[in-house]
């Protein structure tokens, strides 16, 4: 198995050198797409020998297809900067490259992702085992969706036990600042789909999905950091439906 490890940047210089460290021992070519960063994080890159590319950030399906087009071989994983892998998953996919085509199984691995999030790891609320499809056939594969986008692969998946390690938000408001990013382009999905009853999912569905993740989903069992998750969820969920309102009343008075 020769495999391209393929990530996507903007202003990573703080993590990315943790990711491609962790990365460097499975990976045949390292391939780095970088949304213009405005710190020294394509310097980072080239230090570990990287292939670095620079496209303009429209969103993260479209982002991330680019990146694998510029991958040379016919298996990837994607990686973000945010991301390591374990010891015990390396070692799965050191394991991997060393079979041949027709030893390996399947096209597409997925793969548990373990997040680290104000002091520790998150094993409920909704996190984890968060089973991502990440190492998969280049060919079989493409990337959908702007926010939270998803790997399609016309292909037969199985699983791999290592764990992905995710230092996602640097701190709560990293969390909030991101989630509020999210939320317009969730927004402008809504509106463009002609979504309905938008004030009433906005009065009804926050409190909802503060119960989802704190009660259904075992937050409760998190911790503080697992009541945070629950209500900047909940916070999150209003702020999509009212920027959606927002942008319908605008679209209407424009006309």
């Amino acid at each position: 198995m020769k495999l391209s490890v393929v990530i996507i940047t903007y202003n990573e210089e703080d993590r990315l050198e943790d990711a491609l460290k962790s990365c460097r021992e499975v990976a045949d070519e390292i391939v780095v797409v970088d949304s213009f960063s405005t710190d020294n994080t394509v310097g980072v890159a080239e230090e570990y020998n990287a292939a670095v590319y620079k496209n303009k950030f429209q969103d993260y399906g479209t982002q991330k297809n680019f990146a694998l087009d510029k991958a040379s071989f016919p298996w990837v994983l994607n990686l973000d900067a945010d991301e390591r892998l374990s010891d015990p998953l390396r070692e799965e996919i050191l394991k991997l490259k060393s079979m041949e085509e027709s030893q390996i199984g399947a096209d597409g691995f997925l793969i548990k992702r373990k997040t680290a999030y104000m002091g520790r790891w998150i094993i409920h609320s909704g996190w984890y085992p968060d089973r991502k499809l990440r190492l998969f056939k280049k060919e079989k594969s493409r990337w959908h969706g702007r926010i939270h986008e998803g790997l399609r692969l016309d292909g037969t998946t199985t699983k791999l036990e290592g764990d992905i390690l995710h230092f996602t938000y640097r701190d709560i408001t990293d969390h909030i600042s991101r989630l509020n990013r999210y939320s317009r382009m969730q927004a402008e999905d809504m509106v463009k789909k002609g979504k309905g009853l938008l004030y009433l999912r906005a009065l009804l569905l926050p409190p909802i999905t503060f119960i989802r993740f704190y009660i259904w989903k075992m937050g409760i069992l998190d911790g503080f950091p697992g009541f945070v998750i629950a209500l900047v969820s909940s916070w999150s969920t209003a702020m999509k439906y009212l920027k959606a309102i927002e942008l319908k009343r605008k679209i209407k008075t424009d006309d």
